[in-house]
């Protein structure tokens, strides 16, 4: 479900969570463990790692930045001005979100909604070709 609140002309997106990459993973460590159970034993952590994450991390698209909350907190915070590009990484089943700021690269697993991810991407950081030129 994807929040839109509106106040005094000040528009916040946050972006519903999408569980399918942590359950996928946790569901595929399941036949793994009789081929190689170590290996089955990381991706079903990491997969559980990514769940928390989901249950947890909130990103909302405010008209100046993109904000990062855990559990209402607010930890992180990108100003749209300092990005220079951004990708979604093989969109007809996104797996990760890539957003290049003048300072850092940050990546992060698609944990959220794809399509309201894009969406609001396109809406407040319209790039040429994904990149801005300086």
């Amino acid at each position: 479900m994807t929040t839109i609140s509106t106040s005094e002309a000040k528009e916040t997106i946050e972006l519903a969570p999408n569980y399918k990459i942590p359950l996928v993973l946790i569901i595929g460590a399941l036949p793994l463990a009789f081929l190689e159970k170590w290996v089955s034993l990381a991706i079903a952590i990491f997969g559980v790692f990514l769940l928390v994450q989901t249950l947890t991390i909130r990103l909302k698209f405010t008209e100046t930045s993109l904000e990062v909350y855990r559990s209402e907190r607010l930890i992180r915070n990108f100003p749209y001005q300092d990005w220079l590009n951004w990708e979604i990484y093989w969109f007809p089943v996104p797996i990760l979100f890539y957003f290049r700021e003048v300072q850092s690269i940050h990546f992060l697993p698609i944990i959220f909604d794809p399509k309201m991810l894009k969406t609001c991407l396109e809406k407040y950081i319209p790039l040429n070709n994904n990149s801005i030129e300086k």
